[in-house]
């Protein structure tokens, strides 16, 4: 069967919702312009803390420890909310190291089976298998497993839509549009003058992470329905973009943890 372009529009944005996002600033980099439409999102859940515990990113944020970079990025996300009036019912962190969503999936998939399970969203939104960064990958990985492990057990489960965060290109990274293959259609979205100041205004709140957002021209939104993934292969040829920088990962470990943990949580 032909899979359908997925256009979001009034119907969706009455659905209730949840929104699953590896790092507090992920869920607006693919969905800023959107999210304060939807009237009843039952969770925003990071996997992560957002805090390195290598690296000059702490140092970076003019703060001493990961542990008050931690909180700073929560009060960032905080500060986003109140900026958009976007008010989920929860917000939720799972408290993973950054960049190491990879070494706990079984974990990961298990604690979102509960959130799903609590909260019954008719939709889950989260990231694509792009090779853009370990944990995003992982957080998909973890949201698709979660969502196999319902439909096995005879239990409601959510639909899966995805959003766009990056991935490596000829030029360096490629934001704001998924990769160029067939696995399932979409539309680029174009944002107008007033979805970029909209989404402008909302990742102003992430002031730590500027230097980052700065690199997205704020330009495409899209969102698809998320393709049947095969997660033992890589996401495309060549190169991944998280294995060009010292992020403790590289796509054959990665893959390698993602079919251990679909064996572990006895998904054949």
């Amino acid at each position: 069967m032909r899979r359908q372009i997925l256009r979001p529009d009034k119907e969706l944005f009455r659905r209730p919702v949840a929104i699953v996002a590896a790092h507090p600033d992920d869920e607006l980099i693919g969905l800023g312009s959107l999210v304060p439409y939807f009237q009843e999102i039952r969770a925003i859940v990071h996997t992560t803390d957002g805090a390195p515990r290598n690296g000059p990113d702490i140092r970076n944020a003019g703060v001493a420890t990961w542990l008050d970079y931690a909180q700073l990025r929560r009060n960032e996300f905080r500060a986003s909310l109140q900026a958009g009036e976007i008010f989920p019912d929860r917000a939720i962190c799972l408290w993973i190291p950054d960049q190491q969503a990879a070494f706990r999936m079984p974990q990961l998939t298990l604690r979102l089976v509960s959130i799903f399970t609590r909260l019954r969203p008719r939709f889950v939104l989260t990231h694509s298998y792009e090779g853009g960064h370990p944990d995003h990958d992982s957080t998909a990985a973890a949201v698709h497993y979660a969502v196999a492990c319902l439909r096995g057990a005879g239990a409601s489960s959510p639909c899966v839509l995805e959003f766009a965060s990056y991935h490596a290109s000829e030029s360096g990274m490629e934001a704001e549009t998924f990769l160029q293959n067939s696995l399932a259609p979409f539309e680029q979205r174009a944002l107008g003058d007033a979805g970029r100041l909209a989404k402008r205004k909302l990742l102003a709140s992430y002031a730590s992470q500027q230097n980052v957002l700065s690199q997205f021209p704020l330009c495409y939104e899209p969102v698809r329905a998320a393709p049947e993934y095969d997660f033992t292969k890589p996401p495309h040829p060549g190169t991944l973009f998280y294995e060009r920088f010292d992020w403790g990962m590289n796509g054959r470990e990665w893959r390698r943890l993602a079919q251990a943990a679909r064996r572990r949580l006895d998904l054949g």
